[in-house]
């Protein structure tokens, strides 16, 4: 399992809060962009608004980006190449009928974390019989935070998730963990609110935030994300 770090300074004119989703979607696209055969029948999980869609630079016959949320799917991308299905990874029908089409590439940028059963997401992957490019966000994401604010990590840790992955692929599994920097602590929460990092968790009201933020110790947060791609 290699390790390595990175780290950014966070700035307001970016006009993005998803600093972090970018870089992730960045870096699987470098492994497959170094290949001699490109993806050609692709398959995006948890595709959101269509970011991956948007930074492949190779030309592909048939793109397929599946989203749960029908306002992200109205942002995606379409074309004649490309295809956006409502559908939930947590759902087994979802899977089922993704068996009667045929991928040669599989992708999943920062979406697989939130799966109700990250087994049953991985055996259905598994499934479809295709090379992989998967991220997902960890337990070491806002360590320090939770830390301070004494709460338990939603996410499953890197450790875990490399055994699974070991069950169904066992691939070499890369976990990367980036730094966020940011002028100050408000700033910082606001991203938090703003990223959809958090996954909508709310469990701090508003007296427990606000020592929360005049406590955090860092000037930046934590992320930490493993990557399982095919070679």
């Amino acid at each position: 399992m290699k390790i390595s770090q990175e780290f950014s300074k966070y700035a307001k004119t970016y006009n993005t809060y998803n600093v972090i989703q970018n870089k992730v979607i960045k870096h699987l696209l470098s492994k497959i962009s170094k290949k001699k055969n490109k993806p050609q029948n692709i398959l995006d999980i948890g595709c959101g608004s269509g970011s991956l869609c948007k930074k492949i630079d190779w030309k592909y016959k048939h793109f397929t980006g599946v989203d749960f949320s029908p306002g992200m799917l109205e942002l995606h991308p379409r074309s004649k190449e490309v295809e956006c299905i409502y559908g939930d990874f947590n759902d087994q029908t979802l899977f089922d009928n993704l068996l009667t089409y045929n991928y040669d590439f599989i992708f999943s940028a920062s979406a697989l974390q939130w799966a109700d059963d990250i087994d049953c997401v991985f055996a259905n992957i598994k499934s479809l019989d295709a090379p992989i490019a998967l991220a997902i966000f960890t337990s070491g994401t806002f360590k320090t935070l939770n830390k301070t604010a004494n709460l338990e990590p939603i996410l499953k840790s890197a450790d875990y998730i490399d055994k699974l992955q070991k069950k169904y692929f066992n691939l070499e599994m890369e976990v990367i963990e980036y730094r966020l920097e940011f002028e100050n602590n408000r700033e910082m929460f606001r991203y938090i609110k703003k990223s959809g990092v958090s996954g909508s968790r709310n469990v701090l009201d508003y007296k427990q935030t606000k020592e929360l933020i005049k406590n955090y110790p860092l000037n930046y947060l934590e992320f930490e994300v493993v990557y399982i791609i095919s070679k």
